[in-house]
């Protein structure tokens, strides 16, 4: 039995997949990843074969690739569509599902080539901010403009549809023709699905059922990871006490002044009373001269966050949830996307803060860390990692297996 998992994203979208894929493999599967080419050396190191699909994600996202730092995701959506396509075609037929998550117009070129092939397509979404409910509003799409009266939940979905539609329904419809399939009316519900994966922990991120999504959450996909930390790192750590962690993972903080940043978050830390550990990612921050702070790449979070005293990050679900388990504080500075979302789950939990603004000064910051680091905090934060749920990608992987099965079965 052989399963296509897709993703265009950067590490947050593929790290979890890769999760699912390992547990896929456990129980029998042969698994393909079609992902950003960025990503080879972390699949190769865990024996999954790759099917590259499109640009770079960290040259996109910061602008290094020739001809698309000002076009937006409007503007590639037609060749990202086509990409994801032919990613996915080339490697899905006689395959036995095809399991996607990242940008919308991969999304369409994915289910088109499952369509194409008869293959059985499963959304999945890393955050239930995505997903529409009449318990929540959609996150702000940037360059959508919301009418001051429009309040309700439902319409504010149906406005977020249109706006999809208006986005990329004409470049969806577009390609689904040149491989001679019909249009469809609703992109976002037709990449989406009635019946789509949430792979979100159910406390962290809970979803309320509606009779609009049969949705099967199953807690996040976590990819054990057993590496030890660099001889560097762990004789930082031993040197003194628990230091504040730093990092924006694979958020380049346009905009923002990466040396200011850097400065910014080591003073805020020092005031606390606390060493400094940033990770540079692609934000780049870095460190000065002085012996209470150190500046790593990527290494194992999983065993890192559980030896420092709160981690300072963007947002992203993978983190935030890497830090929940870990017991750490958190304060979350949110960029983007489902990042917002996170920073408010973070703080109504009490294992945290949401900082405001996406550009932390000295002061703002140190005043977010002085809630993060305070004992209650500490308290519950160290209460609700007993809470969170490990067997996410076990759980999906049965759940896929069973769905596979029944089909056959039918």
């Amino acid at each position: 039995m052989r399963v296509v998992l897709v993703t265009y994203g950067s590490r947050g979208d593929v790290e979890p997949m890769t999760g699912l894929a390992l547990r896929l493999a456990a129980l029998g599967a042969e698994v393909r990843m079609c992902a950003p080419p960025d990503f080879a050396k972390l699949l190769d190191s865990v024996d999954l074969p790759l099917s590259p699909v499109g640009w770079p994600i960290r040259a996109l996202a910061t602008g290094a690739v020739p001809g698309k730092a000002q076009a937006g995701l409007s503007g590639i959506a037609a060749e990202l569509t086509a990409m994801a396509y032919e990613a996915v075609a080339g490697v899905a037929e006689g395959c036995a599902a095809v399991v996607a998550t990242g940008s919308l117009p991969a999304l369409a070129g994915a289910r088109a080539a499952a369509e194409k092939l008869g293959v059985p397509y499963v959304f999945t979404s890393m955050s239930p901010c995505y997903l529409p409910s009449p318990h929540h509003p959609p996150r702000p799409w940037p360059g959508q403009v919301i009418p001051a009266e429009m309040t309700g939940n439902r319409e504010l979905w149906d406005l977020h549809a249109e706006h999809m539609n208006t986005m990329f329904g004409e470049t969806v419809n577009t390609h689904r023709a040149s491989i001679g399939l019909p249009p469809v009316d609703h992109i976002r519900d037709h990449v989406f699905t009635g019946h789509p994966f949430l792979a979100a922990d159910p406390v962290l991120g809970p979803w309320q059922e509606t009779p609009e999504l049969a949705v099967a959450q199953t807690g996040a996909w976590i990819r054990p990871d057993e590496r030890p930390l660099p001889a560097d790192l762990e004789a930082f750590l031993a040197a003194g006490a628990e230091p504040v962690y730093v990092g924006f993972g694979s958020m380049p903080m346009r905009g923002a002044n990466t040396q200011e940043v850097s400065r910014a978050v080591i003073e805020a830390v020092r005031t606390q009373g606390r060493r400094v550990l940033l990770g540079s990612g692609w934000a780049g921050l870095t460190t000065d001269d002085r012996d209470d702070c150190f500046v790593v790449g990527e290494v194992n979070q999983q065993v890192l966050f559980r030896r420092v005293a709160a981690v300072v990050h963007h947002g992203g679900a993978g983190t935030t949830t890497t830090a929940a388990r870990a017991g750490a504080p958190q304060v979350i500075v949110p960029q983007v996307a489902d990042q917002p979302y996170w920073a408010d789950r973070v703080t109504e939990l009490g294992i945290g803060t949401g900082h405001h603004g996406p550009t932390p000064t000295a002061g703002s910051l140190s005043a977010a860390l002085e809630t993060a680091l305070a004992p209650e905090t500490g308290a519950r934060a160290a209460a609700v990692a007993e809470t969170v749920r490990t067997d996410g990608a076990e759980l999906a992987a049965k759940l896929l297996l069973d769905m596979i099965g029944r089909r056959g079965r039918g």
